[in-house]
């Protein structure tokens, strides 16, 4: 699998790359960006998916994130994935939530979507093996987290495949998005009305019906503006109900921004490091 440098610069002691490469899974063309802590200049290292939120691309979290620091310091790498497929001859819609920025990582089945939306294969097949192929990455060293869609994403992820993502963590997650305006209206048209495509990517209904096997951390911001379409007590319950191990933390005055996940991205890198060292 080929790919084009677009840039790299160098951060922290370690490089921040962005990238682009023709994607089987999409049919179009995808950027991401993969940071190398120093460390990955004597071998392999730990590698932490970040999955970004509605609207964004690669370039959000990477940038706003303050991740790299912390990456360097815990010789761990940072993969940026975009959110969706984009350009010409792919579906959209005039919404924010739907579409261009906002691919929810489902395989959508539903046209117009169907044949461009397949993110759930691209996050974790397709370009899984790109990275392994090209990167000084330990693919037996996962994990996984994300803001908002992402978080959702994360979630959902991590927990239908913990033999892969040994540990999974998440920012402000859309967490029980069968119950709410951030879930039903894209499930609706990327996996259309059967509710049992839908329980597959709810966060909630997973942690209910098979949990993760090892400990979770989700840090929430208690003054987040989004609080009624992300539902986190939902999820906060379901992982009371059945006993998880891990931490669900509400963090008092912050909101849905980029500041909440600056503040909190050195706590998350660092438990991901600790566990998968």
């Amino acid at each position: 699998m080929t790919f084009e440098t677009v840039s790299e610069n160098r951060s922290f002691g370690g490089t921040q790359g962005v990238y682009r490469h023709k994607s089987q899974a999409t049919g179009t063309d995808m950027t991401f960006a993969v940071y190398l802590p120093p460390a990955a200049q004597y071998g392999k290292v730990p590698v932490l998916w970040y999955l970004s939120g509605l609207t964004c691309t690669h370039e959000n979290a990477m940038t706003k994130a303050g991740a790299q620091e912390w990456a360097a310091e815990y010789g761990i790498a940072l993969i940026f994935p975009d959110t969706s497929p984009r350009g010409e001859g792919v579906a959209n819609d005039e919404a924010y939530d739907l579409g261009q920025g906002a691919g929810f990582y489902v395989d959508a089945t539903e046209a117009p979507w169907a044949p461009h939306f397949r993110m759930w294969h691209y996050i974790t097949h397709e370009l899984p093996e790109l990275v392994f192929t090209n990167f000084p990455l330990d693919r037996e060293a996962q994990g996984i987290t994300g803001h908002s869609m992402g978080g959702h994403g994360a979630l959902t992820i991590a927990m239908t495949l913990p033999e892969t993502y040994k540990t999974v963590s998440a920012f402000a997650p859309i967490a029980h998005p069968s119950e709410s305006d951030w879930g039903r209206k894209q499930f609706s048209a990327y996996l259309g009305e059967d509710k049992t495509a839908w329980a597959r990517h709810d966060s909630t209904l997973l942690m209910r019906d098979r949990g993760f096997p090892r400990e979770v951390l989700i840090d929430q911001g208690a003054s987040d503006q989004f609080l009624d379409l992300l539902k986190p007590e939902a999820l906060s319950h379901a992982m009371a109900e059945r006993r998880q191990p891990g931490e669900f933390r509400m963090q008092q005055g912050y909101d849905h921004s980029y500041f909440f996940v600056q503040t909190f991205m050195a706590d998350h890198i660092r438990w991901h490091a600790e566990r998968l060292a």
